[in-house]
């Protein structure tokens, strides 16, 4: 027998093949009835078969979704990168795909879904899945809403404000449209704590989501025919925003706070509770581009600060000059005490002249600050800071014994000559907040200069109410020998009869009466002294002289002025007629030489 024959299958063969088929007939059958949505889509990108899920998420029957484009029934080409990540799984390059999209259903409401693209092990195809998870998405949403928006008003809260101004501020925000502007009005409620004081955190939480209402419905109409309406955000406490996006000038947004000013006027009537409210607001509006989330807020907080303390029920312009002096001012506070320790600052003195014979009888010790960064700064600039932080007592000891020490140098290197005086300005903050008394008494023993050498002035002001411990520690100075000067005379609330109880020595008239005797008839007939300001003055070193007291004029520029205080008895002056403030060598050339140079 030549050949073989075909025997029957071996029943291996037969067994193999019955679970194939089976396994096929399983496989299909889950696919078919599977609770997630399924497609099995070609290399080519075309749907080869599609589960009852898949057709009744998308709205039809899954037979008529064979042939059809997978990307386009889930919206894969709508990004570039997905769409990228789509083809390179489809030609094997990439192992899997999952993105999130948001398909219309054809009854009419949103689907979000997710949709992940792997391929289908030992064949030519991939396996397109797709997850509704809108339950999701909404629950997310509604977290998402209770995080960003504050519970009380409903209003956003301070994290959305600030993702909003963000991306406000982003190039991409306002380079492709819009004014590429941006503005904001920083709101916070007056006295609003005496309400919570008072009546309660629950009328002030009423109060509150008030003000929300009227603040939105403010941003509603501003908004009204303008492509953005301002978003109103509560940031904290009493704080509310409105953020105005391309903004079109500070007109603009003047006009929304004006507005929102006059919302707040009327009062509110809560749960049988009136209430009358008033706000202050910072208004800020400038170029998006270069302005970071910090720095508007940072303008917004300093202007909200400038219409609290220029008298609150207002609202406030942000003002960059306004802001310069302010960080200079911070600036200068910051480095003072460390100033005084690094030796910056000096003494220059300006001399004092008798109106008889013009020759200098003393000195007055004027401090400068060189500052490495503002340059020389005269005592306007800093001595109200140094009283405010407490450090005029460490500037003022200084002062008083650099002036006393070189007081005593002028009368060693000079000793032919009669001693002349050095006046220091002595602050009311020394007097409360040290022993003035003591550092006086020290100084005076360890630069060995008299007691009569030296003159302390004070302002009007702070020796007319002087009780107490002041007037006690200026008594004191007086029986020491030390001369009290009045600085700035005329200018304050003068009780002209404390002056007998006062141990005062001299009275230095404020150069705003001296600048009454600026001309001379002779030489300008129409124009002449202010006759007013003569009688004052003429009456006041009348009474000085009758109290023992003698009367320094300031501000004496002209001759014209030197003369008639001169006639009017006037003892010393002191101005640019004589000299400017000068270097301490300056004073020992005028002391040698024994007279004084005319401006």
């Amino acid at each position: 027998m030549s050949g073989t024959s075909e025997g029957p299958t071996p029943a291996a063969d037969l067994d193999r093949s019955a679970v194939t088929d089976s396994d096929h007939t399983t496989y299909h059958r889950v696919f078919a009835t599977a609770p997630l949505a399924m497609a099995v889509v070609d290399r080519a990108g075309l749907v080869t078969g599609a589960n009852a899920a898949f057709g009744e998420l998308l709205g039809t029957d899954p037979d008529t979704l064979t042939g059809r484009v997978a990307a386009d029934l889930v919206d894969l080409a709508s990004d570039t990168r997905s769409w990228h990540a789509y083809r390179e799984v489809l030609r094997g390059r990439q192992a899997k795909l999952r993105c999130t999209r948001r398909l219309k259903h054809p009854e009419g409401h949103s689907v979000w879904v997710q949709v992940t693209v792997a391929p289908l092990s030992g064949q030519a195809g991939v396996l397109l899945s797709v997850a509704d998870i809108s339950a999701r998405r909404e629950l997310q949403a509604r977290l998402r809403h209770l995080q960003m928006h504050d519970p009380v008003t409903r209003l956003p809260n301070r994290t959305l404000f600030f993702e909003r101004l963000s991306a406000a501020l982003e190039a991409e925000s306002y380079e492709q449209s819009g004014t590429g502007r941006i503005g904001l009005c920083y709101l916070d409620l007056d006295g609003f704590k005496a309400v919570n004081d008072t009546l309660g955190h629950r009328v002030g939480d009423r109060l509150l989501a008030a003000v929300a209402e009227r603040l939105t419905r403010v941003a509603d109409e501003a908004g009204y025919a303008r492509a953005v309406t301002p978003l109103v955000a509560r940031l904290g406490g009493d704080e509310f925003a409105l953020l105005v996006e391309d903004s079109t000038g500070t007109e603009q947004l003047a006009e929304l706070a004006e507005s929102a000013l006059k919302a707040l006027e009327e009062p509110f009537d809560l749960a049988g509770q009136r209430l009358s409210l008033t706000a202050s607001i910072g208004v800020v509006e400038r170029h998006a581009a270069g302005t970071t989330a910090t720095g508007l807020m940072q303008a917004a907080d300093t202007t909200l600060y400038w219409a609290k303390a220029d008298g609150k029920a207002r609202w406030t312009l942000f003002d960059p000059e306004r802001n310069a002096h302010r960080m200079t001012r911070q600036a200068l506070s910051s480095t003072l005490r460390p100033a005084i320790d690094r030796g910056e600052f000096a003494l220059e003195y300006q001399p004092l002249v008798g109106m008889e014979d013009g020759r200098l009888s003393g000195v007055e010790a004027l401090i400068r600050w060189n500052h490495p960064q503002f340059g020389t700064l005269t005592p306007n600039r800093f001595i109200g800071l140094a009283e405010e932080d407490g450090s005029i007592v460490q500037l003022g000891r200084w002062a008083l014994r650099t002036a006393c020490r070189q007081a005593r140098r002028w009368q060693q290197d000079h000793p032919d000559e009669p001693p002349i005086f050095v006046s220091v300005n002595v602050a009311v903050r020394q007097v409360w907040d040290s022993d003035l008394v003591t550092d006086v008494a020290e100084i005076l023993a360890e630069t060995g200069l008299a007691p009569h050498l030296l003159q302390l002035e004070l302002t009007e002001s702070a020796v007319m109410g002087s009780a107490g411990r002041p007037l006690q520690a200026l008594q004191a100075l007086s029986d020491m020998g030390v001369r009290i000067a009045i600085d700035d005379f005329g200018t304050g609330y003068s009780n002209l009869a404390y002056l007998s109880r006062l141990p005062v020595s001299t009275l230095k008239l404020d150069g705003s009466f001296v600048r009454g005797f600026q001309y001379e008839a002779d030489k300008n007939p129409a124009i002449t002294a202010n006759p007013a300001d003569m009688v004052i003055v003429e009456a006041m070193i009348q009474l000085a002289h009758r109290l023992g007291i003698t009367v320094t004029a300031e501000c004496v520029e002209t001759s014209a002025q030197a003369t008639r205080l001169r006639r009017i008895g006037c003892d010393t002056g002191q101005g640019w007629l004589y000299s400017r403030p000068v270097p301490p060598d300056r004073i020992s050339e005028l002391l040698g030489a024994q007279a004084c140079p005319q401006a």
